[in-house]
């Protein structure tokens, strides 16, 4: 068995595990809550306990905006997750850990402090997401045009931020690296917003929030169209779902009322126009003219509706510009990521775009990234965008190919070398 601790310590979820094995042991959310009817705080695994109550449950995140702001609290979660989850003693392991691109100085001193000083750990090696979801692709397709240009353009959309980074043999071209300051969190926090203006206050409900973003959201083809749809009353609205919140008594989470009723716009034809949903006018007639069929919501069980939210939220990756934030939507970033490259790449990256990372998971994600990209780019080069098998594993099983690799322990800081060197010194090892 491998001795190497591979742990991607993403800001919103950790997933954590042994080199060499296919999938992590651990995929558990990096932070502590404490729900409102207890004094104790749960930590990582416990929070996905099914008989846990987090209705507005008090949170506390080590990561803030994608810096480790509080290392402490980052101590206690990798604590619990070693002693455990993985049931290994650091002192006798490696560690691969994924960073966040363009981490300050300040906070590597302190991971460097957590790693060697608070838990010993034999050697580190500091990897970032994109290069190890180049790798991975790169192995899982030895025929394909990753592997065989060794570039690729990652877009990696996960709990913090967005970045779309090039990827060339294996290291990440951080002069092209372009970031988006937008990721499942302020998605999550965007969705709180508009519920709790038109329904009910969920502002302080983040893992409520989270599972109706997860659920009910999708990327929409026609923004126009959909919005026009998503005005209307009664069955030509295709948006329309139900949300029930939990009750603390026969259920402690939230669930989607009609699972049916939710995946109604799939059946949506790319390119429908509205006369084409049109219904009979005398049923239109009919849905309109009883008011018990306008508003299906039943308050007595808090539950709310949502319509032109489902897709207004992930809009935002697209146009951040509407939210009133001073930057490009993804589209754009990509094109400035490819442009800071040299020419002679530009062809590849577009053809090798690979989606990663939580926030890529809505549907027709990748359908509606490409219409947006395809104006941008010229003519003459192809535009090709792959998703992950796992878009929230890809980095961790990456990692988990490197970890397993003959050369990793030669690529690694040993502890001896951290205490003879320092941490600025031994960083330059992993090429920042």
């Amino acid at each position: 068995m491998s001795n190497v601790v591979v742990l991607d310590n993403g800001g919103g979820l950790m997933k954590a595990g042994i080199g060499g094995e296919r999938d992590p042991t651990a995929v558990v959310p990096n932070c502590t809550a404490r729900p409102l009817s207890s004094k104790k705080w749960l930590v990582a695994d416990q929070l996905l306990s099914p008989t846990e109550d987090l209705t507005s449950a008090t949170l506390r995140r080590p990561f803030d905006r994608g810096h480790l702001t509080n290392p402490d609290l980052q101590s206690t979660l990798w604590a619990h997750i070693f002693a455990n989850l993985l049931k290994i003693s650091p002192s006798q392991c490696s560690l691969l850990l994924t960073e966040p691109l363009f981490t300050l100085p300040s906070i590597q001193r302190s991971v460097d402090e957590l790693v060697f000083e608070e838990f010993n750990f034999k050697a580190l090696f500091v990897a970032d997401s994109p290069s190890l979801v180049h790798l991975y692709e790169a192995s899982r397709r030895p025929y394909g045009l990753v592997s065989k240009a060794q570039c690729s353009l990652v877009v990696d959309s996960g709990f913090s931020f967005t970045h779309a980074a090039p990827v060339f043999q294996n290291f990440t071209l951080n002069y092209g690296v372009k970031r988006l300051d937008l990721g499942g969190k302020a998605l999550t926090n965007y969705l709180k917003e508009l519920v709790s203006y038109r329904s009910v206050n969920v502002m302080d409900e983040s893992f409520i929030i989270d599972d109706v973003k997860e659920k009910l959201c999708f990327v929409s083809l026609d923004v126009d169209r959909d919005l026009q749809i998503a005005r209307r009353r009664g069955k030509t609205n295709l948006f329309r779902c139900t949300y029930v919140l939990p009750d603390g008594i026969t259920h402690t989470r939230g669930y989607v009322k009609d699972p049916e009723e939710a995946k109604r716009y799939m059946g949506l034809d790319d390119g429908a126009s509205l006369d084409s949903l049109e219904k009979d006018e005398t049923d239109r007639a009919d849905i309109i003219g009883k008011p018990e069929d306008r508003r299906t919501i039943d308050l007595s069980k808090n539950e709310f509706s949502m319509t032109n939210e489902r897709f207004i939220v992930p809009e935002m990756l697209f146009r951040p510009a509407d939210l009133g934030m001073n930057q490009a939507g993804l589209a754009e970033c990509i094109v400035r990521a490819v442009n800071s490259c040299h020419p002679y790449l530009h062809p590849i990256l577009y053809q090798s775009i690979i989606l990663t990372g939580g926030s890529t998971l809505f549907p027709q994600f990748a359908e509606r990234l490409e219409r947006e990209l395809r104006p941008l780019v010229p003519d003459v080069y192809e535009v090709k965008i792959s998703s992950q098998e796992d878009p929230i594993l890809g980095v961790w099983q990456g990692g988990s190919l490197l970890a397993s690799s003959p050369d990793f322990e030669t690529m690694c800081v040993t502890k001896a070398e951290y205490e003879e060197l320092g941490s600025a010194r031994c960083r330059k090892r992993f090429f920042r």
